[in-house]
């Protein structure tokens, strides 16, 4: 199939607001790496660039035809653009799934969108361009020293530890989209298992008297219900659809049922002005003592730390299907979850886990505020905040999303000066739970706990050796469980305050037995000498989690390999290591299942 009909990553890239009409982007584009920043004073927003790109695969991976994997200050983009004369009268949005890191968007010349945070996603309002050929152009910064939420991209040339090869400029999908002057923005959809209802808040753009907003619920033998709302009194309608008893289908990893919901935007005359569909599962997350609960039953949770990292994308999943997979590949092992390690995944993983009933804890790539020469720029800034409040307000609607974690292994000593990190880390966690009331928030994972009121208490804990590693976790029984420690044996922590608790980085243990004499490979602990102790080991490790009573779940290190770092449950390439069976074996056995359904 052509470019014409079949670009790389063809797949909707938004599922939770879905619109009929819509063009996508990928493919290739012009490019040039500007290596001094200096492309706006050589004109090459006016000229065509030297170069080609497969967007939207970033420069440094293979996939994207160019693989420099050097610092790139600053990289270009441009594609000549046809837009469907089918879409007069409206207006054309171009959205930007995500850049990597600050970004600027020019149509024909000028400018029409900036976006800071290599996480999210952004819109650039391109006017009433239907029927014309319009030139887009983008300039996307990726400075090697200052303050910015890298997640893992190493800060030196080569990768090193648990640091790997950077992403720079476009790597998610980029898609345009013909809109009406009023419409319907992204809905908020908030389930409530109590009363077996969903509110739906629909912000709009553009109110006028005599719109209203229509709700329909639906399931596979057709309507559910449906509400209509007045949309010319604000900026935003509210809409609660209830479910009967007869139809409520509460979604759990074990059936994760899915409603559709269509939504229109109608005229005083019944005409329809704008329309979209979404989905939604019923179910509820909440907090009794020690345990959380899902649909107000207990779910122990079996995390597994994936880092979404693709030998040939990077990033970027090579297909749609690649992220289906590694969701199996974790179910497979025995896990119905994971932590999105440092990394903002692309939303098409969050509708495959929603679909699977694959438990997901978000989370933000916080790692790199600690570059740049000012002690000033050794903190992050109120600039984690909003890309972390993008990331929440992206993903609030996804049922798989069980908790939010915007920081991780933050580490400073309890008693020193307040610093602008505990400025960040209350208003990182003050901002998440203004923003969702409707989940578990963990202020930092691992290390520095700074906010007290933190709804969710864990640490990090990689000792190998199973009776230590049970010893050192046995605490939680008296309140007074494993804590990390700074160096020196400094606290860095406020006390454990009785909340729910979890070892939400565990394992890790090292095993390649394909590693070469001279291939740098490291995992946690001393290598294995068989793959009889690696079982051991997990097996040990997995049952002391399990069977403590007070333990709400656990995270272990990791779904795949992630080069260097060969410490994974499947190889970089996802093909198998060990046998499955044993695996799932240990973690899906009889105490544990009792756990979960008790």
């Amino acid at each position: 199939m052509s470019e014409a009909t079949q670009p790389p990553r063809p797949e909707y890239p938004r599922p939770q607001f879905v619109r009929s009409e819509w063009l996508n982007l990928n493919g290739h584009w012009e490019f040039e790496i500007d290596h001094a920043d200096t492309g706006l004073e050589r004109g090459l927003l006016e000229r065509p660039l030297s170069g080609e790109i497969l967007v939207p695969f970033c420069p440094e991976s293979p996939l994207s035809g160019i693989g420099e994997v050097d610092f790139l200050n600053a990289v270009w983009y441009r594609r000549r653009v046809q837009v469907p004369s089918a879409w007069e009268g409206r207006r054309v949005l171009a959205h930007f799934q995500a850049v990597d890191h600050d970004a600027t968007v020019w149509c024909d010349g000028v400018e029409v969108a900036r976006h800071r945070g290599g996480w999210t996603p952004f819109t650039a309002d391109l006017g009433e361009v239907a029927g014309q050929e319009i030139t887009l152009v983008v300039r996307a910064r990726d400075p090697r020293d200052g303050a910015q939420a890298r997640g893992k991209q190493s800060d030196r040339y080569e990768n090193y530890g648990c640091l790997y090869t950077r992403t720079t400029g476009i790597w998610q999908t980029v898609w345009l989209e013909p809109v009406p002057e009023s419409r319907l923005e992204r809905p908020r959809i908030t389930p409530q298992v109590a009363d077996g209802s969903f509110v739906i808040e629909v912000p709009l753009t553009g109110p006028r008297r005599g719109l209203s907003v229509k709700a329909r619920l639906t399931d596979d033998a057709g309507e559910v219900a449906h509400a209509v709302a007045r949309a010319d009194l604000d900026f935003s309608v509210r809409l609660t659809l209830t479910v009967p008893e007869d139809r409520r289908r509460l979604w759990s990893p074990d059936d994760p049922f899915l409603y559709d919901i269509a939504l229109e935007l109608v005229d005083e005359s019944g005409n329809v002005v704008d329309a979209a569909t979404s989905y939604a599962g019923l179910r509820s997350v909440t907090i009794d003592g020690k345990a959380i609960l899902l649909n107000g039953r207990p779910v122990f949770q079996r995390l597994v730390l994936d880092q979404g990292y693709y030998p040939d994308g990077i990033l970027t999943a090579p297909s749609d299907e690649a992220l289906v997979r590694d969701i199996e590949l974790a179910k497979a092992a025995g896990f119905n979850g994971a932590r999105l390690h440092q990394k903002v995944f692309e939303e098409r993983f969050l509708y495959h886990a929603d679909r699977m009933g694959y438990l997901c804890w978000g989370e933000f790539g916080d790692w790199g505020c600690n570059v740049g020469k000012d002690g000033d720029n050794q903190q992050p800034g109120a600039t984690y905040i909003t890309q972390w409040l993008e990331a929440v307000e992206r993903d609030y609607s996804h049922p798989c999303i069980v908790g939010w974690c915007p920081l991780n292994e933050t580490t400073q000593r309890l008693h020193d000066r307040i610093t602008v990190l505990d400025d960040v880390t209350r208003g990182m966690f003050l901002a998440t739970k203004a923003a969702d009331q409707t989940r578990p928030v963990l202020d930092a994972s691992g290390y520095s706990h700074r906010v007290r009121e933190s709804d969710v208490y864990d640490s990090h804990n990689y000792e190998q050796d199973p009776q230590k590693f049970a010893e050192a976790m046995a605490g939680l029984a008296h309140g007074k469980p494993f804590v990390n420690r700074g160096s020196g044996d400094a606290e860095i922590s406020l006390p454990y305050g009785g909340q729910p608790y979890f070892c939400s980085e565990f394992g890790g243990i090292w095993w390649n037995p394909d590693a070469g004499p001279d291939e740098y490979s490291w995992g946690y602990g001393e290598r294995p000498r068989s793959v009889e102790e690696f079982y051991s080991r997990f097996e040990g490790l997995v049952a002391a989690l399990l069977d403590d009573p007070n333990m709400f779940g656990y995270c272990y290190t990791q779904l795949t390999d992630v080069y260097q770092e060969q410490n994974g449950i499947y190889r970089f390439d996802r093909s198998e290591k060990f046998d499955m069976e044993r695996i799932r074996a240990a973690q899906c056995r009889p105490a544990a299942i009792e756990k979960t359904e008790s």
